[in-house]
């Protein structure tokens, strides 16, 4: 990544910090930096200049210099007075470096609803005033929560008062309906002529998987972490086939997969095995036997329809 030679004003000029992020914001924007680090080999004493990291992830500076200081927290970076922050280990040290996102209100009222609608312990339609009510949270907070909801495609708002979950989400014919889909579309990405690797994201993400797997199958990590590193490896895919038409569909995928798998993550033999097929296609990839890579994920796919739950026998073969 090529830096501008202009100076940016250390952190703690004016004898202040930048002011903190509510949330949890920070945190995902030092992981994004961490990955930017890696996918461009950047190396120690590299200047990390903040307008052009707000530039790159379309963001002020003030988030910007808040993530570097959690980074600098972790001897990742070093700030410099008067200078701005600066790399202090190399890319290849930080593989396995990640900034876990501590869990908040918000957090924990998201994973409440849905555990709660997997488990039928709430009706599909409720108002915010009986969320709030059942939960004991303010306003503000319900109100991001929803949001958030409704942006990963698990609620909608009623014409009227209220919340309905989407009905296609918690359905055995759903969940079949879904692998049928993905059965369909996602083997057929490598197998597109403009299907192109990134060998520095496939390294990337071939580490993290790894990283899981020596990690107990995932017992060190949440549910939500072990979520988004599973639908970033399906993701990766279908960006490496440059169709738009196909990433939206699997990114729509993935928003729906958030509550219909949700639960699956505290097995952690299953997630090492979905680890372990992840690297296989990952290899095929890397050997460039693009016919290869679509039968292993054909494969994958069809085993983690196997496995999921309540899924009738009778169903999977019918």
């Amino acid at each position: 990544m090529a830096m501008r030679a202009d100076s940016v004003p250390a952190p703690d000029q004016a004898g202040e910090k930048a002011p903190r992020l509510s949330g949890q914001s920070r945190f995902h924007l030092a992981n994004q930096i961490l990955n930017l680090i890696r996918e461009t080999k950047l190396e120690p004493g590299h200047h990390l200049r903040e307008q052009q990291l707000a530039d790159r992830f379309g963001v002020s500076r003030t988030p910007v210099r808040a993530a570097l200081e959690l980074l600098e927290q972790r001897a990742i970076v070093e700030a410099r007075q008067n200078q701005g922050f600066f790399l202090r280990k190399p890319f290849d040290a930080l593989q396995h470096a990640e900034m876990g996102v501590p869990s908040t209100n918000d957090e924990r009222l998201y994973q409440r609803l849905i555990r709660d609608r997997l488990e039928n312990a709430v009706p599909n339609s409720m108002t915010q005033s009986e969320i709030a009510r059942r939960y004991n949270v303010d306003r503000i907070s319900l109100m991001r929560t929803l949001s958030r909801l409704s942006e990963d495609g698990l609620i909608a708002r009623n014409k009227g008062h209220g919340w309905t979950f989407l009905p296609a989400l918690d359905t055995l014919v759903s969940r079949r309906a879904s692998f049928e889909f993905r059965l369909t579309l996602e083997p057929a990405c490598f197998l597109l002529p403009s299907f192109k690797a990134e060998p520095a994201v496939l390294e990337r993400i071939r580490l993290q998987h790894l990283h899981i797997i020596a990690q107990s199958g995932g017992a060190a990590f949440s549910n939500t972490e072990l979520f988004e590193a599973d639908a970033a490896f399906h993701e990766m895919c279908a960006v490496f086939c440059n169709n738009s038409f196909f990433l939206q569909a699997i990114q729509h995928q993935n928003r729906l997969r958030r509550l219909l798998e949700y639960s699956s993550y505290a097995n952690t033999s299953r997630v090492e095995a979905w680890c372990g097929e992840h690297l296989a296609i990952i290899g095929a990839i890397e050997k460039n036997d693009l016919h290869q890579a679509s039968a292993a994920m054909r494969a994958h796919l069809e085993t983690a329809l196997a496995a999921a739950p309540g899924v009738p026998m009778a169903a999977r073969d019918g």
